[in-house]
This record gives C-alpha cells, structure tokens and sequence, in this order.
C-alpha cells in the first residue's frame, strides 16, 4: 500500500555513444538506470534532477529509472508501449535491489494497493509535511532474511486491515503500528513521529528511510508535498 507525492525525480534522456549519468548536475554511478537503459538497448546521456533527498525512502531510484524509461523511448522513437516500459523498470530496480515495486505506484500516481487480488487505486486528495533524517539502504533490509520475513507477516496482518475508504490519518496510524512492529523504526524516526503526534497529528515512516511524513500536524516538520493523483509523464516538449 503506497501513495505517490507531486515531489520527484525528472529525467532528460539524449543519445550519446556512452552512458552517462548525472543527478542534480553531478556525474554519478546510478545502477537502476544504467540497467533500464541496457534492457532498451541504447547508451545516452541521462541528466536526474530530484526534489526529494535520493535514498531516505522515496522511491527516488525507482522514479529515476521509470522517468528515464519513458524518456528514453520518445528519445529513440523505440515505440516500446507504456506496459512495456513499466516491465523493464521494474526489472532493472529489482536486479539492482533498490525497490520491489515502487514504479508500478509510480506509473499511476494516487493511492495503490494490493491485498492479494491484483494492484487496485483511488484517488486521494492531502497535504503532507514531511522530514528527511537520512538513508536506509534498501538492500540491506532485502539481504536479512529474518528481517524480511517479519516484515512479511507484519505486513499481511497490516493488509488484513486496510480499507480503501480509510482516510490518510488512519493510513498513517496503521503504517505506524506496522513500523513499530516489524522493528524498523530508528530512534530519531520515533521522535518525529512523536513531535506529530502530540501536535495533534498523525505520522509514520517512509520505505524505506530515516524519514517522517505526517498529516493534520501545524507545520512541524521542515518540509510539505501533496499526494499526486497523475501518474508519471513526459513534460511539454521533451
């Protein structure tokens, strides 16, 4: 169960002999990228440029390598089609063990689920305030097998409990109960939510990173988005 955030990742894809990568006009290794662009079978310069801290837990790795799929198609003139592109995506995160199925929330903005009979979405409308501590690597909770095996069965009981018609405070509270339980929450994560909470608020922890989002507080965490309904494009004349 996730939700997409109007702040992201935008990617400008050119042709070039080699591949190059760059983030925020910094050359840089990207590993999702480069192997999305090696499914498509074309080598290109790819400038990211990011509104959200890169590994604390926004699924920036995964909109990096959708936004370059779908760059880089209209920039080859490939005529891949959109599940296509989805497909290869999703592929090259999870071969670089940076997401297991971020760019499907990605791909159709709004709020995603799947209790077990197939990705479903709603449209949901909120303001969010949200802060960034640091990175988790998502590899590193994917490598522990015990880890990922409480987060599975936190997770189903979680699901059992999900209701479309559930408002973004109860999404949050219950996010919460599953952050506690499956032992992810670090010490500063728990004070940030606590922060929220005795605001009035309601918060909880992104996956996967030292980072808070909340609903209902008064300003107290640093930084506000909103929940995105559109899913991921290509902008006017790129």
């Amino acid at each position: 169960m996730s939700f997409a955030i109007e702040d992201g990742v935008d990617a400008t894809v050119r042709p070039s002999p080699d591949t190059s990568i760059s983030l925020d006009e910094e050359p840089t290794t990207f590993e999702p990228v480069e192997n999305v662009l090696q499914q498509l079978d074309v080598s290109a310069a790819v400038s990211l440029t990011a509104s959200v801290p890169v590994g604390y837990g926004f699924g920036a790795s995964g909109a990096a390598t959708l936004a370059t799929a779908l760059a880089a198609n209209e920039a080859f003139d490939l005529e891949r089609s959109r599940d296509e592109l989805l497909e290869a995506a999703h592929r090259a995160e999870v071969e670089a063990g940076t997401g297991l199925g971020d760019v499907f929330i990605q791909d159709r903005g709004g709020l995603v689920w799947n209790t077990g009979e197939g990705l479903q979405r709603s449209e949901l409308s909120a303001d969010l305030e949200y802060t960034a501590l640091d990175g988790i690597a998502t590899s590193t909770v994917l490598d522990d097998e015990q880890t990922v095996e409480r987060v599975r069965e936190c997770g189903q009981e979680s699901l059992s409990r999900f209701s479309p018609k559930t408002s973004l405070r109860e999404l949050l509270g219950l996010s919460w109960e599953f952050v506690q339980r499956s032992g992810l929450a670090t010490d500063r994560v728990v004070e940030q939510v606590q922060r929220v909470e005795r605001d009035g608020g309601a918060a909880s922890m992104a996956m996967l990173g030292e980072t808070v989002i909340a609903t209902g507080g008064q300003n107290v965490l640093e930084r506000t988005t909103r929940i995105s309904n559109e899913g991921a494009i290509l902008a006017a004349g790129k």
